[in-house]
């Protein structure tokens, strides 16, 4: 089964230099679940100042800066993986870098037919 781990943190919760580690830490994590057959894919994102949100209302597009929500806690980043079950997924999250300064929300990924395969 496909499941998302969403990576939740304080924008200032690392340093430059903590970040790089992060992003170094993350990576060989990615490495490690490629080799198991688990790893689909993973990336940082930007920071919350670059994000734009779109709603639909009556038809029309209603673009704004940022968030939708504002919390302390802005989405980092993501893993996508391969886990027989939500067991083997908590355990992938709680060895990826963000979770010892952050949160990370598991979702299982709903399978739909019709989209187009990678």
């Amino acid at each position: 089964m496909k499941y998302v781990l969403l990576i939740y943190l304080e924008e200032n919760a690392l340093s430059d230099t903590e970040r790089e580690r992060c992003y170094g830490e993350s990576a060989q994590l990615a490495q490690q679940l490629n080799a198991k057959g688990q790893y689909l894919t993973t990336a940082p994102l930007h920071p919350v100042a670059t994000a734009t949100s779109v709603r639909v209302r009556d038809g029309k597009p209603l673009v704004t800066d940022g968030p939708f929500a504002e919390t302390r806690e802005q989405l980092g980043g993501f893993f996508l993986i391969n886990a027989h079950d939500l067991d083997e997924a908590i355990a992938i999250a709680a060895q990826i870098p963000g979770a010892q300064v952050g949160t990370v929300e598991i979702r299982p990924v709903l399978e739909v037919a019709g989209l187009p395969e990678k």
